[in-house]
């Protein structure tokens, strides 16, 4: 079978699995909606009013957020592990994502000393395209650091021990935060750090959409820079690529993903790192033409797959859903390392 073949076929199956699971995801749950009632529901010809509330009031959205965060997260992490050259970059493991929880904690926890009496002028101001931003400015800000430091740092475990580093600073800016914030913020911002799909709604899938294609908009037109970047930042400085501007798209791109998904779901691990080795082991390419849309699926698949077991179909609990992203996503960063042997090995 021909290689272009046989990565069609890949796209094909990817295409089918992330529509199927798309299915199981708005069928299971506490409540077991039937299939085939499913069309029905939407056309507003069933007879059960509860499950028309259940699946476009809480399970669609939910779904479509399972979408943009799997192909958002992992479409940033593969730029991410091309920027630095590290087969362990991702939004959580550098840092970012911890950036982008700064920045909700600011909007969140700050909120406190810019209130009067109940009402909160900065949320009552800017509303979620303030929790957006914020998000986005403090995943950008990490970002930037962490690439300063990779121009000092040739040393891919170095530059791994900085990123979790800059997490920990940024970890105890929230902690001052929330010491001296409301009880009921703190309580809030505790809930959206275990990470959820649920408490995103159609209000907010409007902002956060537009954010996220526009993230992978940009990607999508840095394939072949990114693949000059894999050679070398003198050989793609020969073919005439302008390694400073890429640089600034590639972060823009990873800040508006990883920023806007963060702000709206939690900080949700090991997806950005885990899904770009997972495309190249199916694609068993470098391509980012092909890494780029085959992640994006992949992501997409794996998240709709977290998000199904975490709501234990049958009750009425939900598990966090960066606790089920980290037991799926976990045991391919292993594997990498052992596969590796060490993280200065290059990519397969």
């Amino acid at each position: 079978m021909r290689p272009g073949r046989k990565v069609l076929l890949s796209f094909l199956a990817l295409f089918a699995g992330c529509v199927i699971l798309f299915a199981f995801d708005l069928i299971l749950g506490s409540v077991k909606i039937p299939f085939g009632q499913i069309l029905s529901v939407f056309e507003g010809d069933s007879a059960n009013k509860s499950w028309y509330y259940i699946l476009w009031g809480f399970r669609l959205p939910k779904a479509l957020t399972a979408l943009l965060t799997g192909a958002g997260l992992s479409v940033a992490g593969l730029q991410m592990q091309t920027l630095f050259r590290n087969p362990l970059a991702g939004p959580y493991v550098l840092g970012i994502s911890s950036g982008a929880s700064l920045g909700v904690a600011l909007y969140v926890l700050a909120g406190t000393f810019f209130s009067f009496g109940t009402i909160n002028i900065l949320t009552g101001m800017l509303g979620s395209w303030g929790l957006i931003l914020f998000a986005i400015a403090g995943a950008g800000l990490v970002l930037v650091l962490v690439f300063l430091t990779s121009l000092k740092v040739n040393d891919p475990v170095s530059l791994l021990i900085i990123g979790i580093m800059f997490g920990s600073i940024t970890g105890a800016v929230v902690n001052v935060l929330q010491y001296f914030s409301d009880p009921l913020n703190v309580q809030s911002f505790l809930i959206w750090t275990f990470g959820s799909l649920g408490g995103v709604t159609w209000d907010k899938l409007y902002i956060l959409v537009p954010v996220v294609l526009i993230g992978l908009l940009i990607a999508v037109g840095l394939q072949k820079p990114m693949n000059a970047l894999l050679l070398g930042d003198n050989y793609a400085q020969g073919i005439g690529v302008n390694v400073r501007k890429i640089r600034l798209w590639v972060i823009l791109s990873t800040s508006l993903l990883a920023g806007s998904l963060t702000a709206f779901t939690g900080p949700i691990a090991f997806i950005g790192v885990a899904v770009p080795h997972l495309a190249r082991s199916v694609f068993k390419t470098s391509d980012h033409m092909i890494l780029i849309p085959g992640s994006a699926l992949i992501g997409s698949c794996l998240m709709l797959i977290c998000d199904i077991v975490s709501q234990l179909p049958g009750y009425q609990n939900t598990l966090p859903i960066n606790s089920v992203s980290a037991i799926f996503g976990a045991p391919v960063v292993i594997w990498v390392i052992i596969r590796s042997r060490n993280v200065k090995a290059s990519f397969s």
